[in-house]
């Protein structure tokens, strides 16, 4: 008759103190490991969620228990608490060890050998990792990951409750929109030929909240993007801590963020200084021309100042008129010629534009880099930068936005290698805030909306029918900590006059508003409110506070590089007659013989 398993546990594996000694115990847990002395003494660590304990095995009935079950295996074991003669100081449970009366196996682990030694699953490759994630999960360091996650969400969840906002759910299944990324397709078995999409985020349902008299509105929402993917993003699916106030300005979204958001990066960051209420603002213009970027780390001091009069042509061909040069200097930079050359070939890699560079020396001299071209004039570029001795100053040319953002990523790398000048152990958070409502697109050359297309311009339809269209600003703002874009938000463009015209600016006719947005442009007509929302990604936003470098570290069960599952084997080939259900057919791309 088969023996029947005890599964309820008395005490966790981190619960174990000195006043449960004399104590008669259940744990339950994985076989972490055992240290076996003879036939009848072993030293075996079980681990579960919440800890480890150390059981001493004395007798040979239990090691016998115990032969031929494998690492990882899940036991439930009975015993005596006694307190340990040798006891580790490192452990919440390191004074006392359990001497088991009862082994049993609850789930055998059936491999000699794992992917991994659980322990030292982060030194694993990430491809093997993300295959046995179950396993990779029981490592403690990832685990806690998760756990800081789940603490974070439910932190944010009680701070938006607190101010008045709703937790309301928003469709999963909708309509296509054009958010500015692919969107996945799932198509309808009801009605052929036609397709539902997986929302690339909340943005018209929860505007269209705020026009059914909702006033505040708030959900951990997941998103949907086919994109690629990036240390700071994940494919397929995210989520962002989404919100909507109605009768709003953008002052008004600002109070409610840095209200919820300072407290929780100081409360579980790895840094425990985080900026307090006001945010810096700074303008998008501003931005660019201070700090070569949209997305600044104001933690390093370094900024970018226009030398293109007083070095363009100098004699070195990327100077030559009509380039725009960018200088950033650094103080005191004593780095090595070998770290300076990898700073500008990791400026290359990032923007495909050089970096050049030269310094002032003790004597004065312009020595090294570029400086022979600048010998002429070295009084004027001495005035100019303003340098002094022991100064190393940076370089960048070309167009002026190329030349800028090249010159972004130059300072950032220049202020990570430069002694003194970052702050490192602080999350500083600040507002990107006046961003173009147009720009010319890269790819298409043409005019398109910047940002969000549903923003409101500032100057409303007075700019719109009297400005340039490049010149609009739009009530865009981002916002940003350490560098990183934690969120985009704007004032939202509720009249529908307003959005007709916005639209037709960019060679979309009223016609063309009323088939793409038919829910939403139908909604205002009945009378809107003025509203304003943002919605930080709560992946990157837990990322940071982790102090971690890829955002799949915070993420359970999160895809590869290139958008697939590996441990579930998605995305995967599905039965022919699933396919037909949905009136699909599959035909491959050609290849080239």
């Amino acid at each position: 008759m088969a023996q029947e398993l005890t599964q309820s546990r008395t005490h966790t594996c981190g619960e174990l103190r000195m006043e449960h000694v004399g104590q008669k115990v259940t744990l339950a847990g994985f076989y972490d490991n055992m240290r076996k002395v003879s036939k009848n003494l072993g030293f075996l660590i079980l681990r579960d969620f919440y800890g480890t304990t150390q059981l001493v095995i004395e007798t040979e009935e239990m090691m016998e228990r115990l032969n031929g079950v494998n690492n990882e295996s899940t036991l439930s074991i009975t015993g005596i608490v006694r307190e340990r003669s040798n006891k580790n100081p490192n452990l919440p449970t390191g004074d006392v060890e359990v001497v088991p009366e009862d082994i049993q196996v609850l789930g055998k682990c059936i491999y000699n050998e794992l992917p991994f030694e659980i322990n030292r699953s982060k030194e694993a490759d990430e491809a093997t990792r993300l295959k046995y994630r179950y396993l990779d999960l029981r490592n403690p360091a990832v685990k806690d990951r998760i756990v800081l996650r789940s603490k974070i969400v439910s932190e944010l969840r009680q701070a938006m409750t607190a101010h008045n906002f709703l937790e309301i759910t928003t469709p999963i299944l909708t309509c296509s929109s054009p958010e500015g990324a692919r969107d996945y397709l799932v198509p309808s078995r009801n009605h052929p030929g036609k397709f539902y999409a997986l929302p690339q985020a909340p943005q018209q349902f929860k505007q269209l909240l705020m026009t059914s008299g909702f006033d505040r509105y708030f959900q951990v929402a997941p998103c949907f993007r086919d994109e690629d993917a990036r240390a700071d993003r994940s494919p397929g699916e995210f989520y962002q801590l989404d919100m909507e106030m109605a009768f709003a300005s953008q002052e008004d979204v600002f109070a409610v963020i840095e209200d919820v958001l300072p407290p929780v990066f100081a409360k579980y960051g790895t840094y425990k200084i985080a900026s307090k209420a006001p945010f810096k603002r700074i303008s998008f213009k501003d931005a660019m021309e201070t700090y070569g970027t949209d997305k600044p780390d104001l933690r390093i001091d370094l900024t970018l100042k226009d030398v293109t009069d007083v070095m363009a042509g100098c004699g070195f061909g990327p100077f030559d008129e009509g380039n725009n040069i960018q200088a950033v200097v650094v103080t005191d930079f004593n780095a090595s010629r070998k770290v300076v050359d990898k700073i500008c070939a990791d400026v290359e890699v990032a923007t495909a534009n050089k970096a050049y560079w030269f310094k002032l020396d003790e004597n004065g001299e312009l020595v090294g880099g570029i400086s022979k071209f600048l010998q002429e004039r070295k009084d004027a570029v001495i005035s100019a930068l303003g340098i002094k001795a022991g100064d190393f100053v940076g370089l960048t040319s070309g167009k002026k936005q190329d030349a800028l953002k090249t010159a972004g990523v130059l300072r950032k790398l220049l202020g990570l290698n430069a002694e003194g000048h970052m702050d490192k152990e602080r999350y500083e958070f600040c507002w990107i805030v006046d961003f173009p409502m147009y720009e010319i697109g890269e790819e298409s050359g043409e005019l398109e909306f910047c940002h969000n297309p549903f923003s409101m311009p500032q100057g409303g339809m007075d700019a719109l029918n009297n400005m340039e269209p490049l010149d609009i600003l739009a009530y865009q703002y981002d916002l940003v900590v350490n560098g990183v874009e934690l969120s985009s938000g704007a004032v939202r463009n509720h009249d529908p006059e307003i959005m007709v015209k916005a639209f037709k600016i960019v060679g979309l006719g009223e016609e063309d508003v009323k088939a793409k947005f038919p829910a939403m442009y139908n909604a205002f007509c009945y009378g809107a409110p003025p509203h304003a929302g943002i919605a930080p990604g709560v992946d990157r936003m837990v990322m940071l506070i982790a102090g971690e470098e890829s955002i799949r570290e915070i993420i359970p069960f999160p895809m590869n590089k290139t958008a697939q599952d590996v441990m579930m084997g998605a995305p995967a080939e599905v039965d022919p007659k699933q396919l037909a259900d949905v009136h699909i057919e599959i035909v491959m791309p050609k290849t080239e013989e």
